[in-house]
């Protein structure tokens, strides 16, 4: 069924906050935006009701989502997920410490689970790559090119972005958190607001990069001073520019905490239902 069209939901002329006034979309604004929209399902849920079959539609791709996921990343071993900018290029200092923290992640006995994209993502599993550990992505369908990076064993690529920081966080023991934009102080700030609000257990979460965080480090501080978050929220966080700090953290709030026996006892995978497990890691 075709979507309203944009001037079906909007009332002409408008007012912004600041009074001006603004000019009615026109049609090219109107196909411009349609298929935009096609491109990118996210506009389409989010932008306000849709008629009914359409909102059926967008439901059953939100399940298709999830059901993807599970079926790629159930039988990954347990994760700890790297979360960082897409911007960054190899010669950058915060990817070669990302690079360096992958490769730690897998020698610890974790898979390395990240956005699957460029950057930061690349670069923690690249690191795995580098010692022969498990590497895996969970990647996000945009209107422009974005491709997984080339050191992943295996990959899905999500439609929604709320699905994709759900697997992100669902398969995860741990977090690093190293430098980033919005969407990294989004999984960032989703993570720690679930273990706050007790919805997943204390997983640790390091954030990397003081540099880089000083001032989100002063803003999180100034939030305890104002009374918006416990003293015993900030225990939630270890900073550190330390790899060997990063990992015994992990292995302490983590490994221990769980009981996890890393490379045994992982879910297998079935053969009639098609599904495939992923190799060990080669020491």
């Amino acid at each position: 069924m075709k979507s309203p069209d944009l001037r079906d939901r909007e009332e002409e002329p408008s007012t912004s906050l600041t009074g001006a006034t603004v000019a009615p979309a026109t049609d090219k604004e109107v196909h411009d935006d349609e298929a935009f929209c096609s491109q990118l399902v996210d506009r389409v849920l989010l932008r306000g009701p849709n008629p009914r079959r359409r909102e059926f539609s967008l439901l059953m791709g939100v399940i298709r989502d999830f059901l993807k996921g599970f079926r790629t990343l159930h039988f990954v071993g347990p994760c700890v997920t790297v979360f960082g900018s897409a911007r960054f290029d190899e010669n950058h200092k915060y990817y070669r410490l990302s690079r360096e923290v992958g490769a730690a992640i897998s020698k610890l006995g974790f898979t390395v689970l990240t956005g699957g994209g460029p950057g930061i993502m690349e670069a923690a599993n690249r690191g795995a790559k580098d010692v022969k550990g498990r590497s895996v992505g969970c990647n996000i369908k945009l209107p422009f090119e974005q491709k997984h990076n080339p050191y992943l064993d295996r990959w899905v690529t999500m439609e929604h972005f709320f699905v994709r920081k759900t697997l992100l966080i669902k398969y995860s023991y741990g977090f690093i958190i190293m430098p980033g934009g919005f969407g990294t102080m989004d999984e960032m700030f989703e993570a720690l607001t679930l273990i706050q609000t007790k919805k997943i257990k204390n997983f640790p979460i390091v954030v990397m990069g003081s540099e880089f965080w000083g001032e989100m480090r002063q803003f999180i501080d100034a939030m305890l001073v104002g009374g918006t978050i416990s003293p015993e929220d900030l225990d939630l966080i270890k900073w550190t520019d330390s790899v060997n700090e990063a990992i015994a953290h992990l292995h302490e709030y983590a490994v221990k905490q769980f009981g996890l026996r890393l490379a045994h006892g992982q879910p297998r995978g079935s053969k009639l239902l098609g599904e495939r497990d992923l190799a060990a890691p080669q020491r």
